[in-house]
């Protein structure tokens, strides 16, 4: 009866290691994981917010290494692996989000780079118009037309690029075209102050 009861307790702790070790792979949670990761970056986290969307992309390893570790083992354990992939679902909306917020950020500071370069290109036409012109002035003055012209090309070729989704290469073709702009106000303002200046000795 001992012996019976013995082998029955064995054959029950036998079942539990057995179904214990046979711990199902989270397929679910890793799927899930991988499709968050992909909408990630399908918002271009991989572009526009690089570091959070490595660090994803890492964590999404780990919990991978840790799955295949638990396959290697006789006795599987997923628990881990299953709250790291959940933890990676949870991550990719917030590095998603992130990647949105840096776009609409850049379209703000595309925009502004423009506008102001704008403005600066009209007042420097107006501040041409009070410069000195004499020969050297002429010859200076007609530099800057040239440069003007090739600040508007920028900005229209900024333009584009916002349109096309480039929103890196827009920022930094306005931003150049703005710099540049402001150069020529900066030595527009120098010369004719002094021109002014002279006129009333």
């Amino acid at each position: 009866m001992k012996s019976r009861l013995f082998i029955g307790v064995l054959a029950l702790v036998g079942f539990t290691m057995f179904a214990t070790s046979c711990e199902k792979l989270p397929q679910a949670e890793l799927d899930a994981a991988n499709a968050a990761v992909e909408t990630a970056r399908a918002s271009q986290a991989d572009i526009y917010v690089p570091e959070a969307f490595a660090a994803l992309q890492d964590s999404l390893k780990v919990a991978n290494e840790n799955i295949e570790l638990q396959k290697s083992k006789l006795f599987k354990k997923f628990t881990v692996a299953k709250n790291q992939l959940i933890a990676v679902s949870a991550l990719s909306v917030t590095v998603k989000d992130a990647s949105e917020a840096r776009k609409v950020e850049l379209n703000a500071e595309i925009q502004a780079a423009i506008d102001t370069t704008k403005a600066l290109i009209a007042e420097n036409n107006e501040l041409m118009k009070k410069a000195p012109k004499g020969k050297e002035g002429k010859a200076a003055l007609e530099q800057m037309k040239s440069e003007i012209a090739v600040i508007e090309a920028s900005l229209t070729e900024a333009s584009n690029l916002q349109a096309s989704g480039n929103l890196l290469g827009a920022v930094d073709k306005a931003k150049a075209a703005n710099a540049k702009a402001t150069e020529i106000n900066t030595e527009l303002k120098e010369v004719t102050a002094k021109y002014t200046k002279g006129k009333k000795k």
